[in-house]
This record gives structure tokens, C-alpha cells and sequence, in this order.
């Protein structure tokens, strides 16, 4: 079953959470959410994907592991994949048909084999094409984390997801490699090397619901729109948000709730929209 946060918002968890932050997404058929015009000198390499994002905003920058309490962040993950996929135009959801059947009964349809190039996105898209018959965003997020009952789906978990995304992060020059010793144990931990890419993700993440704030979902970048919710799934949008004053603060967590409380069928009937996106965000909303 995919994470829930309870009943709503985490509170402020104090003035003192460090938090650097990055670039966007990378190449995709949809590329809305992307770095503006002023952003076009970075290299393309330091585009990130959602997962990416995501994981980056829950590091710790000096430690580089996520908090070991944060629950959320592996079924999160998942969401990210989904959304990725439906971003790329590689799946859809059903039609909704007559009886306007809601986001979370509709299956998600393979619309377009083709590899992405992404590792993660390929291997899940390989396993939503070889299954017949069709699975809601629901399950495939549950299938994907492994969090099944039916061990027939256990061969679709994705395993090592946050140990990837890292070595892809270590690959893009955002962090390093290093040991840890934990009394009993060794851990793989990777730190944050360029703060300046982190920096610019949370300067995005609080411009988005700051300074640029529409007061319109549907105006909002799709990538930046499933970032927020994704980081609130994901137990990681705090980290984001930590570094602003109280009065921002207030204001930012204010315009995150008003995205909490859409109706989201609603929204995935509107012109424009990714009726993938709305269901995985509904999904993690149940």
C-alpha cells in the first residue's frame, strides 16, 4: 500500500535542518518543469529525474544517508517512477469511460514501448508491459516496493532503488562515495559534493509555491507540481522548506495544503493535464 502522511502536513521540525539544493529533471517527451532560460548554461548531465530529486532532498548533506525514521520515501520512490513514465509518454491510464470511473479504478496502459535510457524507468516499464491484465497506480506502486501480499508480483519489486539513484547522482557529480562504520555494520553513504546543484532545487521547490505561485494547479510546471506532492509523500518536502523564515514558511505550508485538498479526479479531467500524475498524487492521498 502506498505511504500515507496521516493527516496532512508534517510541522515544522525547527529553524536549525541544513538543506542545500538542484537543477531539474532531464530529458523527457514532456519537458515541463524544467531549468527556465536562465538555467540553460548548466550541462545537460546535472538534469535530474524525480526520483533523483526526491532522494537528493532527503540526503543529509554532510552524512549523505536518508533519515533512518523516514518510512515514506521507498513507496515515494515508486510514485516517481510512475509519474516519470507517464511525464515521457511511455504509459497512460484507461479512458475513464461513461460512468467516469475514478483515478485510483482506472489500469495504467502501456502507450509506448520504447526505452527511456533510464535504468529504473526501463525496468519498470518492462514489467507494466508484460502484464496481463492491467493494474491500477495503486498496485503497481505496491508491486514495485514490494509491499504484496500475492508473492506471484514479487518478481516486479524494484530492489536497491535508493542505492541506484545515489550511484546516478554520484555519476552526475552531486555527490560522493564513502564508508561509514555504524558500531555494527559498514554503510555505503553519499555526501553531498555540489551544494550548488542541491541549492537550486530547493530555491525551485520554494519559488514554486513563493514568488511563483499561480493559485492554479494547472498552471503550475507538471514536474515541479508531482515534486511537491512526491516530496510531501516522501516524508522530504521539510527539508526543502526548513531554511525559510517563519512568515514564508507559514505561507509556503499554506499553498501545499490548498494542493492537498484538490479534488483530484477533478483535476485529471482538466484540459492539459497528466491523468497519470493525478492518480499516483491520489494514490498517496487515500
Amino acid at each position: 500500500m502506498a505511504s500515507q502522511r496521516g493527516g496532512g502536513l508534517v510541522q515544522r521540525r525547527g529553524n536549525h535542518v541544513r538543506t542545500d539544493e538542484p537543477n531539474s529533471s532531464e530529458q523527457s517527451e514532456d519537458l515541463s518543469g524544467y531549468p527556465d532560460e536562465e538555467e540553460e548554461h548548466d550541462s545537460k548531465e546535472t538534469r535530474l529525474t524525480l526520483m533523483e530529486e526526491i532522494l537528493l532532498l532527503g540526503l543529509k548533506d554532510r552524512e549523505g544517508y536518508t533519515s533512518f525514521w523516514n518510512d515514506c520515501i521507498s513507496s515515494g520512490l515508486r510514485g516517481c517512477i510512475l509519474i516519470e513514465l507517464g511525464l515521457r509518454g511511455r504509459v497512460e491510464l484507461e479512458k475513464a469511460g461513461m460512468r467516469r470511473r475514478s483515478l485510483l479504478n482506472r489500469k495504467i496502459l502501456l502507450k509506448n514501448p520504447a526505452p527511456t535510457g533510464d535504468v529504473l524507468l526501463d525496468e519498470a516499464l518492462k514489467h507494466i508491459k508484460e502484464t496481463e491484465p492491467a493494474e491500477t497506480v495503486q498496485s503497481w506502486i505496491e508491486y514495485l516496493s514490494g509491499e504484496t501480499w500475492n508473492p506471484l508480483k514479487l518478481r516486479y519489486q524494484l530492489r536497491n532503488v535508493r542505492e541506484r539513484l545515489a550511484k546516478n547522482l554520484v555519476e552526475k557529480g552531486v555527490c560522493t562515495t564513502e564508508k561509514q562504520n555504524f558500531l555494527l555494520f559498514d554503510m555505503t553513504t553519499h555526501p553531498l559534493t555540489d551544494s550548488n546543484i542541491k541549492q537550486k532545487l530547493i530555491k525551485r521547490v520554494q519559488e514554486s509555491v513563493l514568488s511563483r505561485w499561480t493559485n492554479n494547479a494547472q498552471r503550475m510546471e507538471k514536474r515541479m507540481l508531482a515534486l511537491i506532492y512526491l516530496a510531501h509523500s516522501s516524508d522530504v518536502l521539510e527539508n526543502a522548506f526548513a531554511p525559510l523564515s517563519d512568515d514564508d514558511y507559514e505561507i509556503a505550508m499554506k499553498r501545499v495544503r490548498e494542493l492537498l485538498d484538490l479534488e483530484f479526479d477533478q483535476e485529471s479531467m482538466k484540459e492539459g493535464t497528466n491523468d497519470v500524475l493525478w492518480a499516483v498524487v491520489a494514490a498517496f492521498s487515500k
